[in-house]
């Protein structure tokens, strides 16, 4: 065997012995991954996330979001009520932008869409940052239109 720097039999070594050890303590963990390395606690943050694009790319804070939970709605049960919650905000801020709109003519409306695009802002990232953390989040104002 050659003299190298570094050895080539490696698996008799202590380190690869505990990284072996540490492998498979992974792959027999309880936690369930579902798209490569993304949790469901993920993919249900990414689905609120999603919103806030509609702000960069028109009507993609529309489309993401759906197309996420019709695609992964069978396979997580989580990602199906955190849908349904993302979809039931989109259309009453829909409701609620028809509203502000027509309340433009009497001047009140224009704060009021102002007020309406803060919170549909702020209220995917905390539905996002609770998804993350295991919680279900139903965003105030709402009209429940799915159950």
């Amino acid at each position: 065997m050659p003299n190298l720097p570094f050895r080539l039999d490696r698996r008799t070594s202590p380190q690869d012995k505990e990284w072996g050890m540490a492998k498979r303590q992974d792959e027999h963990s309880t936690t369930k991954t579902i798209g490569g390395n993304l949790l469901p606690k993920h993919w249900a943050m990414f689905l609120h996330f999603s919103v806030i694009a509609g702000f960069v790319i028109p009507f993609a804070g529309l489309m993401i979001p759906i197309i996420i939970w019709q695609i992964k709605k069978d396979d997580l049960t989580e990602i199906d009520i955190h849908g349904k919650i993302i979809v039931n905000w989109l259309i009453s801020a829909f409701i609620y932008g028809m509203v502000c709109l027509l309340l433009t003519f009497l001047l009140i409306g224009i704060p009021l869409l102002f007020i309406l695009a803060g919170l549909c802002i702020i209220f995917p990232i905390i539905g996002g940052i609770k998804a993350n953390n295991g919680e279900i989040w139903n965003y105030p104002l709402t009209i429940q239109v799915l159950k």
